[in-house]
């Protein structure tokens, strides 16, 4: 008979916007805490300091109920303000729900944000036993994983250093590596990956392969819908602050996917599923001619670009636009960022239109989501995610009267070949 690893029964979690923050905190923080701050600490474990103002209130999570078999690996996908990471919250014990229960039957080893439960006075050193010992380890062995952690996390050189010196990968690294080795029964995994390089983004997804091979159960929250289909064996798909689906993941990815070109049809100015601090909204973003005439679907080679409007609360200093296309599946091929290129060294208007020109478009055949952002002074305006979505059909993008055929969701390079005469090759290619 299979275990049950985690059971979830009308799980709801209600905020009051503009409340004082609730101090719902971890065992693991208020240890970390106490080393510096420990009349706080009391004041926290009491309840003094909280203060609910009679505001506004909503469901960040309502009805959820599921069960995961032990062993299981699981992806939670969704666009922003779905409720993922509220969820992940309450089965790592940070967040209480405010209706239902979530029982979780093992020991929980969560990587939620950059730094979560590390005291900043400490070391890297200190850290990793503080973390073991609050997951119920003996510290023989944690000494026994020690050097694997610190290997895998590539932080020799600065063990002994306190984590508030290190840079926001260090930080990352190592959190994800205490999380990993020291052998919890869930491993809870937010978005946090991200902020890696692809290099640690790769190894930690094999880690997490390593431990689902194990026989641990794995959580893992991602907008890479790629990296969750291969890594996962079943998903549960939450769309504001509901659950819509829980089965295999085959099944719950293409119903995620169909429901973004839904998503997209919605004019953008109605969307909630945003980020950003709401100072400034896109209201359109389309794939268009260079004279902006909308194309819904275009031919690999054409001259494309893309229209964003804007609407603002008052003129953008310094501002970036940022698009970002990924392949139907989620896979992310390529970034379009104005700052790269210089572009907007400027105050705009508060409100207006932008345009990136793609000159031919370098896209095979295949279906495409843009997800679009727009920052000002370094603050995040606004973000959606499949603000737009367009298919490529074979084009000759080569000039060459040749489509481009078999080929799908990638990106084209343009490329020159030539026989190098062997009197002209460089001697570097000749050397043996």
């Amino acid at each position: 008979m299979t275990e049950t690893a985690i059971r979830v029964e009308q799980l709801g979690k209600e905020y009051r916007i503009g409340a004082s923050k609730e101090e719902y905190r971890t065992l693991r923080d208020t240890i970390a805490d106490a080393v510096n701050a420990p009349i706080r600490v009391i004041r926290s474990l009491s309840g003094h300091g909280y203060h609910q103002r009679d505001d506004i209130a909503f469901w960040a999570l309502r009805d959820i109920s599921f069960d995961i078999e032990r062993g299981s690996v699981v992806g939670v996908i969704g666009r922003n303000g779905a409720g993922k990471s509220t969820l992940l919250r309450i089965l790592s014990r940070i967040t209480d729900p405010t209706e239902g229960y979530a029982d979780v039957f093992g020991r929980v080893g969560s990587l939620l944000e950059v730094g979560t439960g590390f005291h900043p006075e400490l070391t890297g050193r200190d850290n990793i036993y503080l973390n073991g010992a609050i997951l119920g380890m003996k510290r023989s062995y944690i000494q026994r994983h020690f050097d694997a952690i610190v290997e895998f996390a590539e932080v020799e050189k600065f063990i002994d250093t306190p984590v508030k010196h290190y840079s926001s990968g260090m930080y990352l690294r190592l959190a994800f590596a205490v999380a990993a080795h020291l052998e919890p029964d869930i491993l809870v995994v937010d978005e946090v990956l991200a902020v890696g390089d692809h290099a640690f983004q790769k190894k930690c997804m094999g880690k997490m392969d390593d431990v689902a091979k194990q026989g641990r159960t794995v959580l893992f929250v991602s907008h890479n819908i790629g990296a969750i289909a291969a890594l996962c064996d079943s998903g549960i798909w939450l769309e504001s602050g509901r659950m819509v689906m829980h089965h295999k993941i085959a099944p719950v990815v293409d119903a995620y996917l169909a429901s973004l070109t839904t998503a997209s049809s919605t004019a953008l100015r109605d969307r909630h599923d945003r980020g950003g601090n709401g100072l400034a909204r896109f209201t359109e973003a389309y794939l268009a001619t260079p004279q902006q005439q909308p194309l819904v679907q275009a031919m690999a080679g054409t001259d494309c670009a893309l229209i964003l409007r804007y609407e603002s609360q008052e003129p953008l200093r310094n501002p970036v636009f940022k698009c970002t296309i990924y392949s139907y599946s989620g896979h992310p091929l390529t970034n379009l960022d104005s700052r790269l290129i210089n572009s907007f060294n400027t105050t705009l208007p508060a409100s207006g239109t932008v345009t990136c020109r793609l000159g031919p478009l370098p896209l095979s055949q295949g279906s495409y989501r843009v997800n679009i952002s727009l920052e000002s002074d370094e603050q995040l305006l606004d973000h959606l995610t499949s603000a737009a979505v367009f298919t490529v059909e074979p084009g000759n993008y080569y000039g060459t009267g040749r489509n481009v055929n078999g080929l799908r969701d990638v990106v084209l390079v343009n490329q020159e070949w030539a026989l190098l005469d062997e009197i002209d090759r460089p001697q570097n290619v000749l050397a043996k």
